[in-house]
């Protein structure tokens, strides 16, 4: 847990049911039951250049990069797609890739001037896949804020201008 104000340390085999560990460690599931307590980071990646408050100022070339993380294992691949998720491209991971570790990933682009949608998913040496966010709402509902890992979407306009999308 992300302790900000420590005033003891007491180590226990179990939860200690404080209000941050129910609160915020439950999700709800979608056929109402809850999943207690949610402690592993699944596979995540974000692209981070470029990204919303970047402006390609021209058509031309641009390395997409990010980043990739997992708390089930190592990162063994990160895909991008420029076209919303129909067409994915394997990107170049960056050394070392260590267990439960973020890395590097780097991909060339070049933007032809129209519209794009960027995205990243991550595979973990566990096997598993970051979702879309229909796939994660399918599987954990919509209260499931906390623990959000699903597939992020930047829009590039035809200005070159980057936003934040729900694709």
């Amino acid at each position: 847990m992300n302790v900000k104000w420590l005033r003891r340390l007491k180590v226990g085999s179990a939860p200690f049911m404080t209000r941050e560990e129910t609160s915020k460690y439950t999700d709800s599931m979608p056929d109402g039951s809850a999943r207690q307590f949610t402690f592993i980071m699944e596979a995540k990646s974000v692209i981070t250049h470029p990204s919303p408050g970047f402006q390609l100022k021209d058509k031309g070339f641009y390395e997409i990069s990010g980043l990739a993380w997992s708390g089930m294992g190592q990162i063994r691949r990160v895909d991008v797609s420029v076209d919303g998720g129909r067409n994915w491209r394997e990107t170049q991971l960056q050394q070392p890739i260590l267990n439960r570790a973020a890395v590097r990933f780097r991909l060339p682009w070049m933007w032809d001037g129209g519209e794009a949608i960027l995205q990243s998913r991550a595979m973990d040496s566990s096997g598993y896949v970051q979702p879309t966010r229909s796939q994660l709402v399918a599987q954990r509902g919509y209260a499931s804020q906390y623990h959000n890992n699903a597939i992020q979407s930047w829009k590039v306009g035809n200005s070159g201008e980057l936003t934040n999308v729900h694709a």
